[in-house]
């Protein structure tokens, strides 16, 4: 998934799987990033993510360049619960789980 730039950044917003817990992330390889959430969270579980069994894609944005990736996860997260939720219905009407879709 890198035809946008020489390099991509992504905000991404992962749930567990009965969707009560967000998380909110920034990385450059969000393929990469998935697999070792989803690694923590069924093994050693040492991070946020892995304790709560976060791991399941539901949002994701791109960007060229990394300071406005940065810029747009700390905006994401200052938000409303409410509110990031309408974020991700408009994306992702079902929150249908999107890590099978990334490349």
């Amino acid at each position: 998934m890198k035809p946008l730039g020489t390099h991509n950044y992504f905000v991404y917003i992962l749930t567990n799987k009965i969707k009560t817990v967000l998380y909110i992330g920034v990385t450059n390889e969000l393929k990469n990033r998935l697999h070792w959430h989803k690694e923590d969270a069924l093994g050693r579980k040492t991070h946020f993510t892995g304790k709560y069994n976060i791991y399941y894609l539901i949002y994701w944005e791109r960007f060229q360049f990394v300071d406005l990736a940065i810029k747009r996860e700390k905006q994401l997260k200052a938000w409303s619960r409410a509110k990031k939720e309408k974020l991700i219905f408009e994306f992702n009407p079902e929150w249908i789980f999107l890590n099978d879709e990334i490349e």
